[in-house]
This record gives C-alpha cells, structure tokens and sequence, in this order.
C-alpha cells in the first residue's frame, strides 16, 4: 500500500466498495443526497468505533481538528454533527446489516482453517444472546421491563476465527429460543447452545435437516435410559446414556433417541447434564464441544467492551441498528485486514493502536505489528558511568 495514505485510508481499502455500491442502489441509500453519501458515513461511523467517540460532536469536532486529511480519508466536505444524525435516522439500518453480511462471509472464508480446539473437522457455531440496557423514556420502541428499555444481540458465532455468522437484533422481549425459527441450518455442523434454547420441537427440526446440537438439560427431566455406553470415570464423565423423553407431549415433539451425557468438572465440582443428537464422537468430545461456547460469552463481553455499542449516538429504531450494524461492520474489518496482513498483533492489539493512530501516513502492516521489547541496552563505550553498583 501507498505509506502516503492515512492508516484509516488504507483500512478502508479492503471494504469490497464496488459490492457496496449494488446493496446502496438497491436500498435507494443515496437517493437525494447531497452532502453525506453512504459511504462517507459508514467511514465516520467506522473512524467513530475506531477511535472510541462517544457523541456526534465527538466526532466532529475529531475529524474537523484533521481538515487537511479529511479528502484523502475519503469525506468529500467537512462532516457536520446534524448531517450525520439525520442520515443515521433516515437511512436504511440493511444497508450496514447487508454490509456487515459481505464483510462476515469473506472473513469465514479466511478464517476457516483456524483451529478450534477440538479434532473436529465439521463447523462448530456457539448460539446466545446479549442484552444491552437503554433508557425507557428515550428508546420507547424497545421495552424490555416495566421500568426500562433494552436490545438484544442474538448472535450465531463461528468458533473458527470467533467471526458472527448471524445477527438479529430486537427489543429485548424477544424470548431466546424463538432465534432457532430465523436460522437456516447447516447440514454436519455443531450447534452449541445453553438450555435456555431447549425447545424439543425445534431441535428435532435442528435434527432432521442433518445437523447436530449440543446443549445442557434442564431440571427436571423425565426421560427413560434405553442404553448405557461404558465411559472412563478419571475424565470427569459420569455417563453416557442413549434415552427417550417420557413426557406425553415431549415425546411426541422429539420421537428419537436423545444422547444424555453427565460430566463432573473437575474445577469447579458441578454436575452438568449434555444432550446431544450425535451418537458418534467420544463423550469427551461432546464436553469439550460444549466448554467451547464459552467463547460466545467472550465474544459479547469484547465488543461491549472495545466497541462502541453502549452509548448511541441517536434514540430512533433505526440509528440504534445502524450503530449496532456498522459496529459490527467495523470489527468485522479488522478481523479481515490482520488476515489478509498476516499479523501476528490480536484484534485488540490493532483496535488499540489503530485507536490512536488512524491519522498517521505508514504503511499498515508495520504500524499493526508492534516491536518487540527490546531486553538489551546497547553499550556505548563514550558514555561517562555516573554510578557503579
């Protein structure tokens, strides 16, 4: 790349521009526009999660402070605070959801040799949701409880790469098990949910398209064991059991064997209780599948934390997922560029250099590589010595 170009330039080169342009023209996003086209907004709102604005005169009164790069950061005029809320408003959240889309299916190609943790070479997917508290009197379209307001980031991760192959976002009322109706499911692949997800009408449908899930129990249970597989009791498992439901109206949403694995972790000393549909892999491997949606959480707890998703920039349905979208856009981007880059730095680590840095004229790769410590004080044999110890 050009090392004349500001590193937020050169980020921007890998947003697949040309493709954007078709999903602008079929959402009619430019359609009257003057001043502030699409794409200068997603760069503001995308120098916004970069650089952690917390408001529109944040941001720009940070860009107007860097006049002089703003052309060749892509802004063909100075960004005014008001042009920016009205188009957040007014525009079409699908642009950034479609956006976010195209960016998600080409960072799982990259991604997709990653490894995973466990010898296992089908798709794992961790399933959970993340709700984000609003303010009742500002955000009266999303209620959640009688006194406030809130969202909730379903969101279906690909434990290669911890890249989201889905997202739905929606008031928080939305009950957590009604996202596997809005998922198209994979033949071969893991779905590894907790039992907030246990619906046995939807996962004997989950079942029947030829994909696997793995989930906790809920307590009670009532089911029968039909059969009992030996297992080796040093690993912590308890169990493996092939049964049936017994419930009048449970056995007949889920009419097959289910696999009932009890494990005892030995770190904390709990029981957990695992179902699972796949009868093949070792009962170790169903454990440490389901160890592994812990990555989800992880998930969640980073993009709160390093993402800009907690303070809006306006209170409208449609500005909330613009924000939420282009966020994830933003994150998505990044996790594209250390790919492609080959950099050995974290997402973190890029996100926070690039955090204080985005106006800097280097080359990206050297600037998203950070040098080594240096261990060693080189000796200068003309340097006095004031003190020897």
């Amino acid at each position: 790349m050009n090392a004349g170009k500001t590193l937020f330039a050169q980020i921007m080169e890998f947003v697949p521009w040309t493709s954007f342009v078709r999903i602008v023209q079929r959402h009619s996003g430019n359609a009257g526009v003057r001043t502030l086209t699409c794409a200068e907004q997603f760069r503001a709102m995308a120098f916004a999660q970069l650089t952690w604005r917390e408001s529109l005169h944040d941001i720009e009164a940070s860009l107007s402070a860097n006049a002089s790069k703003l052309y060749a950061m892509g802004f063909r005029s100075a960004l005014r605070r008001s042009t920016l809320a009205d188009a957040n408003e007014r525009r079409n959240w699908r642009i950034w959801s479609d956006l976010a889309a195209l960016l998600i299916r080409r960072a799982r190609k990259l991604y997709a040799s990653e490894p995973l943790g466990v010898e296992l070479d089908n798709t794992v997917y961790a399933l959970d949701s993340s709700t984000i508290d609003l303010c009742l009197n500002l955000f009266e379209w999303a209620p959640f409880r009688s006194t406030k307001a809130a969202i909730k980031l379903h969101t279906l991760l690909d434990l290669r790469g911890a890249i989201p192959a889905f997202i739905h976002i929606n008031d928080g009322k939305l009950h957590d098990v009604n996202v596997l109706d809005m998922l198209a499911f994979e033949p071969g692949a893991f779905y590894v949910m907790d039992r907030g997800y246990v619906d046995f009408t939807r996962l004997y449908a989950l079942h029947q398209a030829g994909a696997f899930f793995v989930t906790r129990a809920k307590s009670p249970m009532d089911a029968r064991r039909v059969y009992s597989a030996p297992v080796d009791r040093t690993t912590g498992l308890i169990c493996d059991q092939r049964v049936m439901l017994n419930g009048y109206y449970s056995s007949r949403k889920y009419p097959e064997h289910l696999r009932r694995i009890r494990f005892k972790d030995p770190e904390s000393g709990k029981t957990l209780v695992f179902l699972t549909n796949n009868t093949a892999l070792p009962a170790s491997t169903i454990s440490a599948l389901y160890k592994s949606r812990w990555q989800v959480e992880l998930f969640f707890k980073w993009i709160k934390q390093h993402l800009r998703i907690k303070h809006f920039l306006g209170t409208s349905e449609n500005a909330v997922k613009t924000q939420v979208w282009c966020a994830v856009a933003t994150y998505v981007l990044i996790a594209i560029v250390r790919k492609e880059l080959q950099l050995d730095a974290s997402l973190y680590t890029c996100l926070q250099i690039l955090s204080v840095s985005v106006f800097e004229k280097t080359e990206l790769s050297c600037a998203l590589q950070p040098d080594e410590p240096r261990t060693e004080i080189p000796s200068d044999d003309n340097q006095l010595i004031l003190f020897n110890f």
